[in-house]
Formats: structure tokens, C-alpha cells, sequence
């Protein structure tokens, strides 16, 4: 009877430990252990706490998984349905509302920004000539605008309210003459959806964009959302090499708070991995066209020239500027290197996130990898984790 009971006891055991690992992957989900694997090598090395990582064709999900935990204090286990704060993976989104307007010819993002936002007409450069800035210019990161001021930013409560700050000055730069990551020009380009559609840029994305792809989760106000639970986010302490919890900031995420193009949406896995599959797409989701081809076109191919662009510029990283540009919302890959970028197409684009969140979408494969971590304080962009993930899943998956 004791043996009996001995035995059962070590097949619940065994039962729990992989749900545990599995975190509520049903049967008819796919899920790569092997994935899985990788990223639980990261949370028992202390480096995040948890994560949920996707990897979609066009019309197929290949596989969801999720790792680690959601919150230290509860223990609560991650799951792929959490809620995580995207950042700059709001960043495409917004682009795909503006050129969702430009395919309805109300706008194009050749236009000067001017057309639609008044104030832009006097801006000038730092050798006083008129700006002229375009949408690509703002959307690509080549426009020098400055960014707003800090009391400016606290108060914002509509996207509206933070233009005059952007053009209290002149831009930073020549306009066109080199790339810098600019949160403003991104604010701006949402600020010229709400001009054009009428509609708040919550709204429109709501209506257009959210509905439509099956993005239930994803919004700019969590709070709203009570059923879904928020992965909370983590810094590693330098001295003592603990996480300690951090909140995102009060800009983001509050009731009423500006619906900030630039990085404020909160999203789940699954959510991102439906818009990664209109990009696969080509502009469609299931059937239905959302982005004509011409659209993704603007999406998808650099409009920086042969400028230096994006976040692996610096020596630490490789100095691969050149291998990047730029086009609306989004960054591309010219040509692959070693490491984040070693299993991508040329063509390949996406965008990470502030607090380690990554989205690649290789076009050429029919492939997109989805990271969702809650760690601030490290250049994920370059970073072993979303190059060990992509691999694996290129490896499992691609191959």
C-alpha cells in the first residue's frame, strides 16, 4: 500500500513538473521543447524571469511556448496568454494605420507633415532653412525633431497636446542628413491619423487594426482588461545581481493617459504573432486584404539611403550599422551577420521593445519569431537571447 502510494505520488509529481514547464500549452497548440529548452536556460541562469515565445507562418502558428514566471512575489507561472508592455513594438502598428490611409488615398507619407499638423509649417533646421519634414522623414528616423519636454510628457493627455513641444525649436539636425532614434516623429505620425480618420488613434486602431487581426488583448490601457494578467517587469540590480520590480512609466498604460504611438501599447503573444501574420501576409490575414502590396512595400524596404541605421552601430555590437536601414515604422535587415541576424533573409524587418520584447518577420522564409520578456536594462536588439531563440526556432522549424 506504502509502495502504491509512493507511486502515484511520483507520477503527480512528474505530471505537475510538466505543466509547470509547459505553462498551460494545450494539445492543440504547438509547442517546440526545444524552444523551450533555451529559454528556460535563461531563467534558471537568474537572467529573466519568465517569457512566452511564438513562432508563426502566414497562416499557421509553429509554436507557443512560455517559460519561467510572470511575478517573483507570487510565483505565478508564465503563461502565453500574459499581458506585456510591447514599447517601440507599437512602432509598425503605427505605421500600419498610416499607410492603411494612404491605401484609401487620404493621405501619403511622401505629404509634408505640415498638411495635416499646421504648426509643423515654421519649423526650422539648424542653419535656419524650413524643415519641410515629410511622414517618411518622421516615421523613418531621419527628421531631427526634437522630443518633447519632460513636464510636457507627464501632462499629456492627448496625443495633440505634445506637437507645440516638438516644434518649440529648431530640429536637431539637417533633415535626411543622418538616423536618430526619434520617439516624437512616431507621436507625430499617430497625431496625423487622428487628423485624417477623425477617429482617436486608440480608436482607429481599435476599429481597423485590432478587431479585424483578432487582437483582443492588445490596448493602451491594461487596467481595462481585468481578466488578463500583466507579466511584471524586472531590473537586475548591479550590486547585488537580484531582479527588483519596476513599473512601466506613468505616460503609459493609465486610463488617461495619451494613446502614445511610439510605445505605448500592451500586448500578449498570441496578439503580436496575428499582426506578425499580416506582414507574412503581404498585406493579408485570412483571406482579407488589409495592406495593398504597395503599402507593405513602404513597410518593408529601407527608405534611409545608404545611411548607417538602427541599434548595432556601436563597436560593442559589431559596428553593423550598414547592414540596417529604415522604412515606415520599421527596421530592415540589408544583409545577414553573425549572431541576431545569422538565420534571417535579407528583406527581414521588425522592431524590438525598451524592456527586451522582439518581432523579426522574414518574408523570404514565411517566418516570424515573437519574444516576450519583462527585462529593462539591456540592448535586446543584440542580445544572446533573442539570438539563441531565433536559432533554435530556425533550427526546429526552418531548416
Amino acid at each position: 500500500m506504502v509502495m502504491r502510494t509512493f507511486y502515484f505520488l511520483i507520477i503527480g509529481m512528474l505530471l505537475f513538473s510538466c505543466t509547470f514547464h509547459s505553462n498551460q500549452n494545450t494539445s492543440s497548440t504547438p509547442n517546440v521543447k526545444a524552444i523551450d529548452d533555451v529559454m528556460q536556460a535563461f531563467v534558471d541562469s537568474g537572467y529573466i524571469p519568465g517569457a512566452v515565445t511564438a513562432v508563426v507562418s502566414k497562416d499557421n502558428v509553429l509554436h507557443l511556448g512560455s517559460v519561467g514566471v510572470a511575478d517573483y512575489e507570487t510565483r505565478s507561472p508564465m503563461a502565453p496568454n500574459h499581458l506585456f508592455w510591447i514599447a517601440s513594438m507599437s512602432k509598425p502598428i503605427t505605421a500600419v494605420a498610416l499607410l492603411m490611409l494612404q491605401d484609401e488615398r487620404k493621405l501619403s507619407v511622401d505629404d509634408p507633415v505640415s498638411k495635416y499638423i499646421p504648426e509643423f509649417g515654421n519649423l526650422q533646421t539648424p542653419s535656419g532653412k524650413k524643415a519641410n519634414l515629410t511622414i517618411t522623414q518622421i516615421m523613418s528616423h531621419t527628421s531631427g525633431l526634437r522630443e518633447a519636454d519632460v513636464q510636457t510628457a507627464m501632462n499629456t493627455k492627448e496625443l495633440a497636446d505634445l506637437i507645440l513641444s516638438y516644434v518649440s525649436g529648431p530640429t536637431q539636425f539637417e533633415p535626411g542628413s543622418r538616423w536618430s532614434y526619434c520617439q516624437s516623429g512616431i507621436n507625430t505620425g499617430a497625431r496625423i491619423v487622428e487628423v485624417v480618420s477623425g477617429l482617436r488613434f486608440d480608436q482607429f486602431l481599435q476599429q481597423r487594426i485590432f478587431d479585424p487581426l483578432e487582437m483582443k488583448s492588445t490596448t493602451f490601457y491594461p487596467t481595462r482588461l481585468s481578466e488578463i494578467q500583466r507579466a511584471s517587469g524586472y531590473i537586475k540590480n548591479k550590486d547585488n545581481g537580484r531582479f527588483e520590480k519596476v513599473e512601466v512609466a506613468e505616460i503609459f498604460g493609465q486610463p488617461g493617459s495619451a494613446p502614445l504611438g511610439n510605445g505605448g501599447l500592451f500586448s500578449t503573444a498570441p496578439d503580436y504573432a496575428h499582426f506578425a501574420q499580416l506582414l507574412l501576409g503581404n498585406g493579408v490575414y485570412k483571406g482579407k486584404r488589409y495592406l495593398s502590396e504597395n503599402a507593405m512595400a513602404f513597410l518593408s524596404s529601407v527608405k534611409t539611403g545608404e545611411l548607417d541605421c538602427g541599434f548595432l552601430q556601436e563597436a560593442q555590437y559589431g559596428s553593423r550599422g550598414a547592414n540596417y536601414g529604415w522604412g515606415i515604422g520599421t527596421c530592415i535587415l540589408r544583409a545577414p551577420h553573425p549572431g541576431v541576424a545569422a538565420m534571417l533573409s535579407s528583406g527581414s524587418f521588425g522592431h524590438g521593445g525598451a524592456w527586451g520584447t522582439q518581432a523579426w518577420i522574414d518574408p523570404v522564409r514565411n517566418v516570424a519569431y515573437i519574444m516576450m520578456i519583462q527585462r529593462p536594462g539591456f540592448n535586446s536588439d543584440a542580445g544572446n537571447i533573442r539570438a539563441e531563440f531565433q536559432q533554435k526556432a530556425f533550427d526546429e522549424l526552418v531548416l
